[in-house]
Order: structure tokens, then sequence, then C-alpha cells
């Protein structure tokens, strides 16, 4: 009896199906019958607009800014290599293995830690209302764009103060750059957009025009997951590729103002010293989770959709290298921007804007303003801005659904699987064995990093404040250690709940709960011995498991 996938094809022999799991698949599959990508082309694009979005265009520059320019690439590829590209990988064959979501994936492979799914779940929901917050700014400047004379423009609007400075206009022989000088772009987005109160304890009056943009991005998001991935799988084909069209052309546009060099000069040169800093290996750190979308679930639903043999290893390669290779050029289009900026107003560059991420809020209209046509490239480059988020939002929320539709027809057996075994069954997957160092990092490297992470920013926790400014009240930052413990406790409180609701011994309970799902697809490797099984379950060597 051969254990590896029923129906395969393996050097050429079609390995038999057993008559009773297959019959067991039939009632499965008519209970619920999962959908494939059409092609690969869909998947990738997928996966390309669920990962390249604003994280890359909009705070990765701002990180950059933020730490000092070029001395944030060392400690961004030290966590691309050591925690980007194995957990990346790890998410998508998890999902294509189990052919299952973000909490049925774990529920099969390991019971005990199905509250990982559950808090994945937890933070794509909080994710998905903050998310789509930026969407609603994008449409807003969207429609903004659709005048003669670009609002952000010019000082002469009700949101302008006295301090608003027209700095392409201002005579050059004036000293127009005091301290308290602004430019429009900045009044539009802070006073116009953001209309920016005293604190958080003044929420302020409803924004009735951004409310109508809210309802139209969640409109749009439900009109283009609707039918699934065979919705999702079209509609990626505009969503993921025309930001790329628009982010060239801000690139030429950039570079083609007077300043750009500095800009790119500061983006590029390393301060050294700021890598004694551990601030910077922490953003660093969570860039690299922020805009792979890592430990969300959504590559685990996304790679669910993949054919079985389907070669995920150098999917994930190529999607991993874009997205890193995306922030970088995103990077030269912003900072030659700022460079300009900074010239104009005659300022250094590390004081040009202070909106922190809402840098791309800034620097994207300023470069249109003296553009030929600039309503019409304004409307391009903020559709360019709504697109990036809106492939990132619609994958969110499809794998949320994703995780909670696939929760109804599971049931609970059991299978051993350790990282070797994993190993072999993407081995069977792909048709090889994937670089032994992403084993390693699975094992070690990556919880390693990952806690030492954790631990520093613990130790150098400060206050949250804004624009190195305002501090937030002390129940400001309690509501937001709420909301981060609101997703960490699900693994903790999931294990105590399953340890507690089946009977036997501790040690008995415990090595029943962390056995996989007998129906996974299993492999040997040639020469192994045969498991020892009864029809219908998957066992390991009593040696290998004692499941």
């Amino acid at each position: 009896m051969d254990y590896r996938v029923p129906g395969a094809v393996s050097n050429g022999e079609t390995i038999p199906a057993h008559p009773g799991m297959e019959k067991q698949k039939e009632e499965e599959n008519q209970t619920l019958e999962r959908g494939h990508w059409n092609n690969k082309l869909e998947y990738v694009l997928s996966v390309a607009g669920e990962i390249i979005g604003l994280g890359n265009v909009w705070r990765f520059p701002y990180l950059c800014y933020k730490n000092g320019g070029g001395a944030f690439f060392i400690p961004y590829l030290i966590f691309l290599f050591t925690c980007g590209i194995p957990v990346f990988f790890l998410e998508t064959a998890l999902g294509q293995y189990t052919s299952q979501g973000g909490v049925t994936a774990w529920r099969k492979l390991c019971p005990l830690f199905e509250g990982i799914g559950y808090a994945s779940q937890v933070i794509v929901i909080l994710l998905n209302f903050y998310y789509i917050i930026v969407l609603a700014w994008a449409l807003f400047y969207l429609f903004s764009s659709f005048t003669i004379d670009l609002p952000w423009g010019s000082c002469d609007h009700e949101w302008n103060t006295e301090n608003c400075v027209e700095f392409q206009k201002a005579n050059t022989s004036l000293n127009m750059t005091t301290e308290n000088a602004t430019s429009p772009v900045i009044e539009f987005w802070e006073r116009r957009v953001l209309k920016i109160s005293t604190g958080i304890e003044h929420l302020g009056s409803l924004r009735w025009e951004l409310s109508l943009c809210l309802l139209l991005a969640w409109v749009i998001c439900y009109f283009c997951i609707w039918k699934g991935v065979k919705s999702t799988g079209k509609v990626v084909y505009f969503t993921a590729t025309f930001p790329y069209l628009m982010l060239v052309v801000l690139l030429i546009r950039g570079i083609s103002l007077p300043g750009a060099m500095q800009g790119v000069l500061f983006y590029l040169y390393p301060d050294l010293t700021r890598l004694i800093d551990p601030q910077v290996w922490m953003d660093a750190g969570t860039q690299i989770f922020f805009s792979y979308a890592i430990c969300l679930g959504c590559l685990t639903a996304l790679g669910s959709y993949n054919k079985y043999h389907n070669n995920c290893y150098r999917d994930c390669i190529a999607l991993c290298f874009l997205n890193s290779g995306t922030s970088f050029v995103a990077g030269f289009a912003i900072f030659s921007i700022l460079g300009f900026m900074a010239q104009e107003q005659g300022v250094p560059i590390s004081e040009v804007a202070e909106s922190g991420p809402g840098l791309a809020f800034i620097a994207y209209p300023r470069a249109v303003v003296m553009l030929p046509f600039s309503p019409l490239w304004a409307c391009c480059f903020f559709l360019m801005v709504v697109l990036l988020g809106l492939d990132s939002q619609f994958v969110c929320v499809e794998s949320l659904v994703t995780a909670v539709v696939d929760m109804y027809p599971t049931i609970f057996r059991k299978q051993n699987r350790r990282a070797d075994r994993f190993y072999d069954n993407i081995e069977d997957m792909i048709g090889y064995r994937p670089w032994p160092i992403i084993k390693y990092c699975w094992l070690f490297i990556t919880p390693a990093v990952c806690m030492a992470t954790f631990l520093f920013s613990l130790i150098k926790y400060t206050p949250l404040t804004y624009n190195k400014k305002y501090v937030y009240p002390w129940w400001g930052d309690t509501l937001g250690w709420l909301l981060a413990l609101s997703s960490m406790v699900c693994i903790p409180l999931w294990i105590v709940y399953k340890l507690s609701m089946i009977k036997g011994s501790l040690r008995e309970r415990f090595r029943q709960l962390v056995c996989p799902d007998e129906d996974l697809p299993f492999s040997l490797r040639p020469g192994q011995p045969l498991p020892s099984t009864r029809p219908g379950l998957l066992m390991l060597t009593e040696l290998e498991s004692h499941c």
C-alpha cells in the first residue's frame, strides 16, 4: 500500500487511492468543493497584489527616512533572509499542502496550536478595519483631483493658515523659510483630509466625505471577492499591474526634479551609527512581517487554492525578491521628490515632512502639481494608491472568509509530522528538496531573531508620539496594548481550552493534540519502510511517532 497522495503521479506511475478513503474524499468534496486558480499567473498576481502595497511605497520609504537612510538596508536584508523568505515559504507551502485556510490548516497539522490560526484572524480583522481607512484617504484624493486646479497646489482655501507658503511661486529673493512656514500640500493633508485635532480625546465631528469614501471602498472590496478566486483571479490582472506603470512614471518624474540627487544620496548614504539603535532593527523586522503579509493567514489561504504539485518554492523566492525590489525602487521615487521639496523650502531633507507614514500623501501630490495636465496625472497616481491598497485589502478579507468557511466541514483525526516530515512532503509537492537552510531557519534562526526583536521592543519601549511632539495619554497606550494582546492571548487560551476538553492524563492529552490529521498527504522517501497502519489511517513508524 502506497501512502503518498492518492491519485497522484510519481515517477510516471499513478498511485491508487484506498477505496474507503476515496469514498470519504468524494463525500467531503460534495460537502464543500474547493476552487483552484485557473492558471499560475492568477496566483502569482494575487499574491503580488497582497504583499506589494502601501507598505512598499509608503511605509518602507518612511522607515528609511526615519532611520537614517541606507543604514536601514542592513537589518532589513538580515530579516529578509532569516525571517521573511523562510516564513513566507512555510505559510504558502502549508496552505498548498493542506488545501485549508489559516485556521483549519493548523487544526490539521497540530490541533493544540490551532490558536495560532485564530490569532492570525484577529490580526486580519484589525488590519481590515484600519487598512481600508487608507483606501478611503486615497479615494478622497482621487475625487479631489477632478478639478482644473488641484486643491493642494495653492494656499487660497479655507483650510489654509497664514503660515502657508507656495514655495514654487515664492520670490527666491525673499526669505520664506521661516520656522512656521508650511506648504499647501502638507496643510491639505493635515487640515483638509485628516483635520487633526489637538488629541485623541477630541474626536471631532463626523466627516461625511470620508465616510462615503469608506463605504465606497468596502463596496469595491466586496465586488472584488464576491465570487471567490474566480473573481479575484481576474481583478488582479489590473490591480497588480497598473501600479507598476504609475510607479515608473513617478520615478522618472522624481529624478527629473531639481534637488532630486540630494534626496537619492540621503536615501542611499548609510549612517552606520544608527545600527546601535535597537529601534532600527525593530523597524526592519516589523517592515518585513508587514509587507510580506506574514502571520496573517493570507498566504496560507492563497496557497490553498494551488494544485498539489505547484512549485510554490520557486514562486515564493521570486515573489519575495519582487516585493523587496519594489520597495527599493519606490524609495528612489519618494526620496527624489523629498530632495526637491527640501531644496524648494531651503531646509534639510530630514525636516521636509513630519507627517510620519503619511509621507506618501505629501510627496505624491507635490510631484504632480507642476506637471502638464496635473489633474489627470493626479487621478492616475491616486488610482495607483487605491489599487495598491485595494488588492491587499480584499485578499485579507478573502483569507478571513476562507478561514471561516473552512472551519465547518473539518473532521478531527490524528497524524504526526515533524520538520523533516513536512520537508519530505514539500519534496513530494514540488519534486525536489529546498535548500536545507530554510528548514534550519524554521527550527532555530527565525524563532531566535523574532524572540530577540520582541525582547528588544519590550526593553526599549517608549510611549507612542505623533510628529515627535504629541505624546498619547496613558489610556491610549493601554488601549493599544489591549489590541496587541487580543491576538496573542488566542494561542495560550486555545491550548488551555483543548487540554481541558479531552480525557486522560496531561501527557496523553498533549500527545493526542500534537498529532496531525490522518488524511493529509503522506510521502515516503526511497528505502523508507512502510509504516504499520490500519485501513484509512496514515501512521508513522513507532520510532517516529506516538500518534
